[in-house]
């Protein structure tokens, strides 16, 4: 099992909107095709900082969730053009991790 620690740069003025985005659409839509988020963050005094973390069982498991995901029509008709009005894509990060033994998250 591994985690992605996801991090994004939210356009000026649209963090409200971003955040209503992934809490009514994207997320509840990953979630419904087997995603697991485990939370989404925004910064405390950075208006530009969000930050979501996903666990995977396996790299098959996030391949197949990643092409459910993805490649999906309404992903791609109804989600993604609103994607890149609220953040700046070229600025993601994504960060792999493996917990520790005694991480409580696992």
């Amino acid at each position: 099992m591994f985690f992605e620690l996801r991090q994004y740069h939210v356009r000026p003025g649209k963090q409200a909107d971003w955040v209503k985005c992934m809490e009514e659409e994207i997320i509840p839509f990953q979630v419904k095709m087997g995603m697991v988020i485990l939370g989404s963050f925004t910064g405390q005094d950075d208006d530009s900082t969000y930050i979501w973390i996903r666990r995977f069982d396996s790299e098959p498991d996030r391949e197949r969730l990643y092409d459910l995901v993805y490649q999906s029509d309404y992903w791609k008709t109804e989600i993604a053009p609103k994607v890149s009005m609220l953040i700046d894509r070229e600025q993601i990060q994504v960060t792999r991790l493996l917990a520790t033994p005694r991480s409580v998250i696992q």
